[in-house]
């Protein structure tokens, strides 16, 4: 309850503090009162989504909503805040001066020049905006990024195959059936030969998948769809009463993803053929660096497959790629992740920049690498969770084209 109280007094400084700025700025009575409202509506519906019943610690729908808008008004507050401050220290001094060395003693504080605050608030506006609107349009600005990637061994059959990866579809932050399927149909357009989907299919439970299976049931490929499950798949997020409750939901999830045409790959392999050759596609469970599930088996999914093989590996976490994969004795020639989300917030101007706060905490966060010859692609994520939206990360598909050196 402390925690709750301290959150809240602090929230109100910030927003006292901006409140000066605007009014500064503004000198419309109305504008004051309509920031002040929405502050407290912002605040107010936070307090009420998150002190209610406890549907998992991840966020979904409405919560993730209550901490969208939060997280917009704190960014406003904040910066507001940061750029006036240096302002306000000088405003002081100068009070101080005038007081010690005037000839009139009577101690004030210069008034806050007023074109900074329009600065300030100009300023703020454009990341308090864009939080908005990653809220409104960002989540479900789905890009197909396609990649050509070249290897000495590839079987000849298997020169110009083509690969669709999804990853990260956290179906219980789904809230517009039109979009979802417009990305859907977007998967099934780029007529691949396969399928991968790497991991988190829910944010917390089974059941948040149900509204949505028929649709992604409609995916095809000819050589099929395969899948992982990913960190949110085994219900770690909520507090079960009992442990066979938490087992039968993954239970639960496997049932429907098989019942949807996925071949759920838990430690395991398969072969896919063409023209005779054929290459092998593993499939481990969540590995994850941290607090992460660390589930996966890599020996148990490479048990039958060759060295000699041409591998592809799906692993919902890089890290796994990081840590393990591209150090083991097999050589996997691509591994397929997902996980990062490029934080769903940066910045990608392509040959330019490609920046995330994410790529603090994972060396491998979004794209192509290679690394001991070996290559990894890390999918940006299909779906969105905790913040409700994207902004300069946009929801991904990823379409691979295998292709074979020196083959003409």
């Amino acid at each position: 309850m402390l925690r709750w109280v301290i959150f809240v007094i602090i929230y109100l400084v910030l927003g006292f503090y901006s409140l000066q700025a605007i009014k500064t700025a503004s000198r419309y009575p109305w504008v004051h009162y309509l920031f002040i409202l929405l502050s407290l509506f912002v605040i107010g519906n936070f307090l009420y989504q998150f002190t209610g019943t406890d549907g998992g610690r991840v966020l979904s729908r409405p919560k993730s909503y209550a901490f969208g808008f939060l997280l917009a008004m704190l960014s406003f507050q904040i910066i507001t805040i940061i750029f006036l401050f240096g302002e306000d220290i000088f405003r002081l001094f100068v009070g101080v001066y005038q007081k010690v060395f005037s000839t009139q003693k009577e101690f004030s504080i210069p008034s806050r020049r007023r074109f900074l605050s329009i600065i300030a608030l100009g300023v703020a506006a454009l990341p308090f905006g864009a939080l908005l609107m990653g809220m409104y349009k960002g989540k479900y600005n789905y890009k197909v990024l396609k990649y050509q990637l070249e290897f000495d061994d590839l079987p000849d059959a298997f020169d110009g195959y083509q690969i669709t990866q999804i990853s990260d579809v956290h179906s219980g932050s789904f809230d517009n059936r039109k979009e979802v399927t417009y990305g859907v149909d977007l998967i099934n357009k780029q007529q691949s030969d396969v399928i991968l989907f790497t991991g988190d299919m829910v944010n917390n439970k089974a059941e948040e998948m149900l509204p949505w299976s028929d649709l992604f049931a409609t995916l095809k490929a000819k050589d099929g769809v395969y899948s992982v499950l990913g960190n949110h798949d085994y219900g770690d997020y909520v507090s079960w009463e009992s442990e066979t409750l938490k087992a039968q939901n993954l239970q639960d999830l496997k049932n429907l993803q098989k019942e949807m045409g996925f071949d759920l790959l838990l430690d395991s392999h398969r072969y896919l053929e063409k023209n005779g050759a054929k290459i092998a596609l593993l499939g481990v469970e969540n590995w994850g660096r941290g607090g992460f599930k660390k589930a996966g088996d890599l020996e148990k999914a490479k048990q039958g497959v060759s060295k000699d093989d041409f591998k592809i590996l799906m692993s919902h976490d890089p890290s796994h790629w990081e840590d393990v994969v591209i150090n083991d004795d097999y050589h996997f020639h691509l591994t397929l992740s997902g996980h990062t989300h490029g934080m769903q917030f940066g910045v990608e101007i392509p040959g330019w920049i490609k920046w995330s706060p994410v790529k603090w905490r994972y060396k491998y966060w979004a794209g192509v690498y290679q690394e001991l010859g070996q290559f990894i692609n890390v999918n940006r994520g299909f779906g969105f969770i905790g913040y409700p939206g994207r902004v300069g990360i946009w929801p991904e598909i990823s379409v691979i084209t295998l292709k074979k050196k020196g083959l003409t």
